[in-house]
């Protein structure tokens, strides 16, 4: 199994395990087995419309669809969809002559999402299981993609953002909440699993992130929201040895949550 392979597994096993386990205060990709809590990272949805309590498990790190300039009528594509609360939320802004697909690649995140969609009476909000790296949907076929600190998680990022690019139809956009750092994270921390699923070393560089959306070919880049996360230095200690900490906190200036939009060119 390969590098990237191995991630996925762990990736999928984690968030497996929280979509089984009773709910719990958590936070981005928290894990749960570990006693770890990331709710740091998470934003308050409760005032959102089309909140749904069940499908909230504390496992974002914005709130991209507040962001994503949603029509009514529009098609709306939601990756790493969870348990389905972004879902909810932006099925709220496109009404009931929109659609809403929520693509995950745990099925049993796939399996909670359905049984709420269903508490919730909605019949144009579906789950599909798939990769981020290769989306099952057509191209040309959304308007708007939303994410909530899904992205960071997903080893080739670039792959991902070119399955954005064609899955949306030219014109439309996306609106994507996720997690980076200014500076470089150390070898060893980027091996660290606990902390990859924890949203930290999955997280790469601000300006290579932007770099990457932009070699995808998207256009009107732009930061809509950011803010300066502190991960505390007994979440790191517990994951890291003592070099490997001393080395992340010196070549790591900042980790933060943004939200970026991005356009799909008419032509």
């Amino acid at each position: 199994m390969n590098k990237n392979e191995e991630i996925k597994r762990i990736v999928k096993e984690k968030y497996s395990q929280i979509a089984m386990a009773p709910k719990q205060v958590s936070g981005c990709c928290s894990t749960q087995d570990t006693a770890v809590d990331y709710s740091i990272f998470s934003e308050d949805y409760q005032q959102a419309k089309g909140y749904m309590e069940e499908a909230d498990l504390g496992l974002g790190c914005g709130l991209p669809v507040e962001f994503a300039g949603i029509k009514p009528g529009n098609t709306i594509v939601d990756l790493g969809s969870g348990a389905g609360n972004d879902c909810f939320v932006a099925r709220a802004k496109t009404g009931e002559n929109g659609k809403v697909i929520g693509v995950d690649f745990s099925p049993e995140m796939i399996e909670k999402a359905k049984g709420n969609a269903v508490k919730m009476k909605y019949d144009n909000v579906e789950f599909v299981f798939g990769d981020i790296e290769n989306i099952p949907l057509l191209e040309n076929s959304a308007d708007v993609v939303v994410s909530n600190c899904v992205l960071n998680l997903v080893p080739d990022k670039k792959r991902a953002f070119s399955e954005i690019f064609r899955i949306l139809k030219p014109g439309g956009h996306f609106s994507i909440s996720d997690v980076v750092v200014m500076g470089q994270l150390p070898a060893k921390a980027q091996r660290a699993a606990e902390l990859y699923a924890g949203c930290v070393t999955g997280a790469i560089d601000r300006n290579e992130y932007l770099d990457i959306v932009a070699s995808a070919g998207f256009t009107n880049i732009k930061i809509q929201k950011e803010r300066q996360v502190d991960i505390p230095d007994e979440v790191l200690k517990n994951h890291l040895d003592e070099i490997t900490f001393n080395e992340f906190r010196r070549k790591v200036s900042g980790i933060f949550s943004i939200n970026i939009y991005g356009e799909k060119p008419v032509n």
